[in-house]
C-alpha cells in the first residue's frame, strides 16, 4: 500500500469536512456518547484554515483518495477548527522557546489503524524540526491517544474539552522531544 502525503489546498477543504465528520463520528465510538461526538463535530473538530493557508497541513492518499490528514502549527493554538477560534490568526510561536504544536488528525475509518496517521506524524514531526522546533505538543482526544503514546509522547495533564451545549470531552495533553 503506497501512501502519497501532499500539501493540503483550499480547493480541499470540502472533501477534509467530509473526511473529519466520518472519522470522528466512527472512530470515536466506544470512547464518547453519541452527544459529546455530535456536539465535538458542532464545536470542536473542524478544519482549520489557517493551518492550510501556513502550508503545515498534510493530506494522506491511497490510490488518489484521501485516506487521512494530520499537520502542525507554528502558532499558538492547540487544538480546534476554525468554529472554535476567535477569527484572528494566532501569535506565532518562537521555535527556540515553544513547542510546535500537532493538530487536527483524522484518518478515514475504512484505513484506520494502516499507518495513515503515522505516515503524517512523521511528516509533520520531520517539516516542525525542519522549522527549528525542539518539542512539539498537541491535545490527543481519547481514540488517539493510544497513537500518540506509541510513537514516543507523553502525557502532560488530563483535560476537558468543553463545548458550549454543555457537553465535556476527556483529553489529554501530551509532548514529545524532536
Amino acid at each position: 500500500m503506497n501512501i502519497y502525503v501532499r500539501l493540503a489546498t483550499i480547493a480541499d477543504i470540502p472533501a477534509l469536512e467530509k473526511l473529519i465528520r466520518d472519522s470522528v463520528a466512527t472512530l470515536s465510538v466506544g470512547f464518547y456518547t453519541g452527544a459529546q461526538i455530535e456536539s465535538g463535530l458542532s464545536h470542536i473538530f473542524g478544519v482549520d484554515t489557517q493551518l492550510i493557508l501556513d502550508e503545515t497541513y498534510f493530506i494522506a492518499e491511497i490510490d488518489q483518495m484521501i485516506a487521512g490528514s494530520g499537520g502542525w502549527s507554528k502558532r499558538e493554538t492547540l487544538f480546534g477548527g476554525d468554529q472554535f477560534k476567535a477569527g484572528e490568526p494566532d501569535r506565532l510561536l518562537d521555535p527556540a522557546h515553544e513547542a510546535a504544536r500537532l493538530r487536527a488528525f483524522y484518518v478515514d475509518p475504512r484505513w484506520s489503524r494502516r499507518g495513515v496517521g503515522s505516515r503524517v506524524l512523521t511528516e509533520c514531526e520531520n517539516a516542525a524540526r525542519l522549522a527549528g522546533f525542539n518539542r512539539i505538543e498537541l491535545v490527543a482526544t481519547l481514540p488517539g491517544e493510544r497513537l500518540y503514546a506509541a510513537k514516543g509522547y507523553t502525557r502532560v495533564d488530563a483535560m476537558q474539552l468543553e463545548t458550549p451545549s454543555g457537553e465535556s470531552l476527556a483529553a489529554f495533553r501530551m509532548t514529545k522531544c524532536l
